[in-house]
């Protein structure tokens, strides 16, 4: 008989430890998803933080181009020319 009360605590005592380790395992899981959202945010906040550079980057290549050298020149009427069809796509869409 005292042998089945040993098997029994000993089984109490192994479940009582994986209820623990359940328990920490749980909290970790909890930490981890927070610092994950957490993370997630700063990665977004640092996309749109560069696309707004890439944006100030590329007004700022423009305007040079505007001033300055024969690539750049090059560059410009490209752009301009660009935005020129794309209006004229505009207004086209409009008048339909």
């Amino acid at each position: 008989m005292s042998e089945l009360v040993e098997i029994v605590d000993s089984l109490e005592n192994k479940i009582s430890k994986l209820l623990h380790k359940l328990e920490l395992t749980q909290r970790s899981r909890e930490d981890l998803k927070k610092e994950l959202d957490q993370l997630n945010k700063a990665y977004e906040d640092a996309q749109r933080t560069a696309a707004e550079w890439e944006e100030k980057y590329n007004s700022l290549k423009m305007a040079n181009s505007m001033l300055g050298s024969e690539t750049n020149k090059t560059e410009a009427k490209l752009k301009i020319n660009a935005l020129i069809r794309e209006l004229d796509h505009c207004i086209v869409q409009l008048s339909e």
